[in-house]
């Protein structure tokens, strides 16, 4: 079998491609060959369209070839973030990521995102990035008894965080940082950019709160400004620019 075949289709002439996925697996019960907790990896040979996507290749091989396979999906239109994997050793979303710009001549790697414990195949245990998420209090604390309608901003106040209100709790960028593989205490960049949203937010009370928070050990101090975080995040959010952000904020006491 070649990597890649181009037929004409008979739905509007869309090119179809013989498609290698190389997926690595670990299943804790164990397989027939393989020890419970044990990592490999598992080539998939499937024919797909030149406009699908990791996630529809996904789901062929699990429909189709192998139910046990195991990956985490939802809205599949980039909003949930339940998806995040690497993919040619990037952190992307399957549902945004087409075939036809992954270079399929070669097998396409897909793995579970590093740094967080793997579960079965594809899906890591989230809890330690949500864990992070709720210790910088991501929610508005507002001063005073609440009006009878909406606390108005003006539009340059909303810009100021308008960036960091698009993450979609994927743990892309989290689990794309350097420092966050090797540190069990980082909180990460998605909790920071979490905080940066209320930070800044003129209607929020609580920014020193989080500020102080921000400024422990586990806080962005241990930012190394790889920008691996800003690469990864498939929002396009400037992650590393928010966390600079915070950091001038803790600096010059200045919001």
């Amino acid at each position: 079998m070649t990597a890649v075949e181009e037929v004409p289709t008979e739905l509007g002439g869309v090119a179809v491609m013989q498609v290698t996925l190389r997926i690595k697996r670990m299943n804790p019960e164990g397989t027939g060959d393989h020890a419970p907790g044990e990592d490999y990896w598992e080539e998939f040979h499937l024919e797909a369209h030149a406009t699908d996507r990791v996630l529809d290749a996904l789901h062929k091989i699990k429909w189709e070839q192998d139910g046990t396979l195991a990956f985490r999906r939802s809205c599949a239109h980039g909003v949930c973030g339940s998806d995040a994997m690497r993919i040619n050793a990037r952190n992307r979303l399957a549902c945004k990521t087409l075939l036809k710009d992954l270079n399929p001549a070669k097998p396409i790697l897909v793995e579970p995102i590093v740094g967080l414990p793997v579960e079965k195949d594809l899906i890591v245990d989230m809890e330690p990035f949500f864990a992070s998420y709720r210790k910088i209090m991501p929610f508005l604390m507002p001063a005073g008894p609440a009006p009878e309608r909406e606390r108005l901003q003006t539009p340059a106040q909303r810009e100021r965080f308008d960036d960091t209100t698009k993450c979609i709790l994927c743990a892309a960028c989290t689990t794309a940082c350097p420092v966050f593989w090797t540190d069990g205490q980082y909180f990460g960049p998605q909790a920071i950019v979490g905080a940066h949203r209320f930070i800044f937010d003129s209607r929020d009370e609580g920014q020193w709160d989080r500020l102080e928070i921000l400024n422990d050990t586990a806080g962005v101090w241990k930012c190394r400004t790889a920008f691996n975080c800003t690469e990864a995040c498939p929002r396009g959010i400037e992650v590393t620019k928010a966390i600079s952000e915070i950091k001038h904020a803790l600096n010059t006491g200045e919001i």
